[in-house]
């Protein structure tokens, strides 16, 4: 008998499982404070050449008698003067009074910046722009690497040693890291702190997650797991309130960091995970946490129910083969499935970090371009309760990809004097891409065979990881061309809608358990020949452990 077969008598979703989930939901509020932070963190503020004439103190809105025309060239691509490059020349009196602009240009050696929008920035403490802009992208691409980093070491940890420990640890490391990327006197030091701490994010996250799937029933997985994202959604506008109250770069950074030491004192007051418990054989310890719950619940759990309360041990088959990435890749219609399930990972990840990253480019107010951006998502996640499990995953998923890419493809036809426009159709794609990022989650799930679903899941969650480590450097092709990273993304969207119309249904079907399953799954015609054939009787014998799902993981 295992914790599932507790559920019915301690309630799925009782008082103590309530109390326990919202507390756990609270961290993911910091967690968006950290993945959303470099928005402002990296902000580049308009800025301008420092002209030899000019004084070392000059500001960005020092009165200049000179004609611009005769101190920059021209940037044709952008229809503004050029702010990486001055005209090469003297600039003496008689310069100006010839009113004929010199020929050559020379890139500029140091900026003048903006500071009406941002006191300052990394950007503008370390002069990352023009030929140094890349770095900024580097430096949000390192923090993904590290995200990807995190969630696979701090998910094996937690493990092995358990959610809670795990989950604490996560957080000291973050704290720590986070305060020392914010008094980092240099971009490296800078930029290793904020890698770790990305790397915590993904312990801290989805330890947090794990904690609150494992303790309610299934019924409310759906449910729960769509909450804890709202709460994300949360700390993402919250991240604007900080950068309001906090405009320069360092006391920001530490300021979005310090909210965790107040998550140190749940050590007292959060379980450990009794399905954990029980599946390391601490049976004693599992029964006091169920108890505990149940005394809350105000509910009494049977004693012999309790008493032939085990996690059932995993028997493996020496004979049968480990599964592994590459049995998806082995048989046509897997591989199909696989391939275009990757790729909607690839661009779910990429256009949703991609958007949220690039609110400071699309003009008029950053701060509320940005709390919109993650409000768009709160009716997005009702969206998908009401509907995912009615109008089904495939029509959602494709739904969504196509919206999102028609409405950022869209933006190429506004002038640049409907500046608000672009906005609303940069924010209508963010929505959609939202439901699109949500609802593969729990579609991916379904495709992929039981006996190799975490395999396929753990594999399409690398992929979606690349799609956010690339989104840094798609977002700093705006810099040669405003318009370039929504049309890549809207363009990537639309694919992706298309091609995922070629991937089966799986509300209210069956679900495929073996390798043989799969590989039938969503063809058109599944012919009596198929299952007799050598290739399947190699399937159904070749791959049949018994591997957890997603959200047992």
């Amino acid at each position: 008998m295992g914790y599932d077969d507790v559920l019915p008598h301690l309630g799925s979703f009782g008082p103590y499982q309530r109390r326990i989930f919202f507390l756990v939901c609270l961290p993911a509020i910091s967690c968006a404070f950290h993945k959303l932070a470099g928005v402002f963190l990296l902000a580049k503020p308009d800025h301008r050449c420092l002209m030899p004439f000019e004084a070392d103190n000059a500001t960005f809105l020092t009165d200049t008698d000179f004609p611009m025309n005769m101190s920059y060239p021209w940037d044709a691509l952008n229809n503004k003067w050029s702010t990486c490059e001055r005209l090469n020349t003297n600039f003496t009196q008689q310069y100006f009074d010839s009113g004929r602009p010199a020929n050559a240009s020379v890139a500029c050696e140091h900026w003048l910046y903006d500071d009406r929008k941002y006191v300052d920035s990394t950007v503008t403490e370390w002069d990352m722009v023009c030929t140094k802009s890349w770095l900024t992208a580097t430096s949000d691409s390192l923090f993904m690497v590290g995200v990807l980093l995190g969630s696979i070491i701090f998910g094996h940890m937690s493990d092995v040693w358990g959610r809670k420990p795990i989950f604490f640890a996560s957080l000291v490391i973050q704290v720590v890291f986070g305060v020392l990327a914010g008094i980092a006197p240099e971009y490296v030091t800078y930029t290793i702190s904020r890698i770790v701490v990305g790397a915590t994010t993904s312990g801290v996250f989805l330890v947090a997650y794990v904690l609150a799937m494992e303790m309610v029933g299934p019924s409310w997985r759906l449910f729960a797991g769509t909450i804890m994202m709202m709460f994300f959604s949360l700390g993402y506008m919250l991240t604007a309130a900080f950068a309001y109250l906090f405009p320069g770069w360092r006391a920001l950074q530490i300021a979005l960091t310090l909210p965790g030491i107040l998550f140190l004192c749940y050590w007292w007051f959060i379980p450990e995970s009794a399905r954990w418990l029980l599946s390391k054989r601490r049976k004693s310890e599992a029964i006091g946490v169920i108890q505990k719950a149940a005394a809350v619940n105000k509910i009494t759990v049977p004693n012999e129910v309790l008493d032939n309360l085990i996690e059932p041990e995993k028997k493996e088959d020496m004979d049968k083969p480990t599964p592994s990435v590459l049995d998806l890749f082995r048989y046509p219609n897997l591989r199909k499935k696989s391939l275009l399930i990757f790729f909607d990972w690839f661009v779910n990840s990429g256009t949703y970090y991609g958007l949220s990253w690039n609110t400071n480019n699309l003009g008029g107010n950053d701060l509320l371009n940005f709390v919109i951006s993650g409000a768009v998502e709160i009716p997005a996640y009702c969206f998908l309760l009401l509907t995912l499990n009615r109008w089904g995953r495939k029509s959602i998923l494709c739904g969504c990809m196509l919206m999102a890419g028609t409405m950022l493809l869209l933006t190429i036809a506004v002038p640049d004097s409907h500046g608000w426009l672009i906005v609303v159709l940069a924010m209508l794609g963010k929505l959609a891409i939202t439901a699109s990022y949500g609802t593969i989650y729990i579609f991916s799930a379904e495709q992929f065979p039981t006996v190799i679903r975490n395999v396929g899941l753990g594999a399409a969650s690398m992929v979606a990881r690349v799609g956010g480590i690339l989104a840094p450097y798609v977002n700093l092709l705006g810099d040669t061309w405003k318009p370039f990273p929504l049309i890549i993304f809207g363009a990537m969207a639309f694919a992706g809608g298309l091609l995922s119309l070629f991937l089966p249904e799986t509300l209210n079907r069956t679900l495929p358990d073996t390798i043989a399953d799969g590989e039938r799954f969503g063809k058109e015609k599944e012919t009596d020949n198929l299952g007799n054939s050598e290739e399947m009787v190699e399937l159904k014998h070749g791959t049949n452990g018994d591997v957890k799902t997603s959200e047992e993981a």
